[in-house]
């Protein structure tokens, strides 16, 4: 146990001869030192004070404006959309002039030459029906008016001839070498031929305006455009049964085709009664399709339709366009804003 304190004793350092060789206490080195350290961490400080803003800055911030000069152009739509702020509403393309093209009689569809898409003028053919029997029956009429005009030819013939015996009778009873019996009886023929004269002639009209009817049946069974415009449904099919006022079964169409005419598009939207005094018939219109959101086009007012909406509390208003394009169509949704 001696040996291992010994050397204990011989491993710790004698502080009394520390201070005798140095001759500075302990506890002042270490204020000396802690000043030293506050004196090197404040100059620190003093020349580096300068340089603080520098990292704060964001170098991010002025790298999109260099490297992407894109980005640039996109507050150009912001400042366009502020010059057109105003009251917004939604709504749908519509056609002013649009019309399901049927014909007016029952028919088997023998032709249908359109299709969706096609564009048409005013009376061109859209469809055909089967005309044969109405054919037959044309040519049956127009013979019975040939009949009532050779019967008519027939009896002025008779005519002509009675009124020069009537007049032969006439000369020779003047002469009492005739009797008045054969004046009166040849008068009296020349009379009967002309009355048989004008019903012939009645008939001739009969028949007349029965071929012209005939004719106009005929026409009938021909569909035609009632204006120009453009196919969007084919309807029937050639076989299919049309008939304008029936809505029977699977052959049976009460119309050939849907034609739209795509000068009367136009814009009807909806706007809420509370800010229906916003809206002024002429006033300008900014309108974006939900098809091209990035093209206004330019439009105005066209009226306020007099009637408002009880279940949704929004009166339409019809809204024109101020340019024409084949990229506007119908049933399109759109959104308007309402300069002010």
């Amino acid at each position: 146990m001696s040996d291992r304190r010994s050397q204990l004793e011989s491993l710790s350092i004698d502080r009394g001869d520390d201070e005798g060789r140095t001759g500075v206490p302990v506890g002042v080195t270490a204020v000396i030192a802690l000043l030293i350290g506050g004196a090197s961490a404040g100059a620190t400080w003093y020349f580096t004070r300068g340089e603080a803003p520098e990292p704060a800055q964001p170098p991010a911030a002025a790298q999109p404006a260099q490297t992407a000069p894109s980005e640039l152009v996109s507050p150009a739509p912001a400042q366009t959309s502020s010059r057109a702020s105003g009251l917004v509403a939604s709504g749908y393309v519509v056609a002013r002039r649009q019309a399901t093209v049927s014909a007016e009689i029952t028919g088997r569809i023998s032709d249908v030459p359109v299709e969706e898409g096609t564009v048409v003028e005013d009376g061109e053919v859209v469809a055909r029906l089967d005309d044969e029997r109405a054919r037959i029956q044309l040519q049956l009429l127009e013979a019975q008016r040939e009949a009532a005009a050779a019967r008519t030819r027939s009896l002025l013939a008779q005519l002509a001839e009675a009124e020069r015996v009537a007049a032969r009778a006439q000369t020779l009873a003047e002469r009492s070498i005739g009797s008045e019996a054969a004046v009166t009886a040849a008068r009296a023929q020349a009379d009967s031929l002309t009355a048989q004269i004008n019903a012939a002639r009645a008939d001739y009209q009969a028949a007349d305006a029965q071929v012209e009817s005939q004719e106009d049946l005929v026409d009938r069974h021909i569909v035609r455009a009632p204006f120009a415009g453009v196919v969007v449904a084919k309807n029937a099919q050639v076989g299919e049964i049309l008939s304008p006022a029936s809505a029977g079964g699977g052959f049976t169409r009460t119309g050939v085709a849907t034609l739209v005419d795509m000068d009367s598009l136009e814009l009807e939207v909806d706007v809420n009664e509370g800010q229906i005094g916003r809206v002024t018939p002429g006033q300008r219109v900014e309108a974006r399709l939900d098809a091209y959101p990035d093209w206004r086009i330019p439009a105005h007012v066209e009226a306020i339709i007099p009637t408002a909406d009880r279940a949704r509390a929004t009166i339409t208003v019809r809204v024109a366009f101020d340019e024409r394009d084949d990229r506007i169509l119908p049933d399109m949704a759109a959104r308007v804003v309402f300069v002010e």
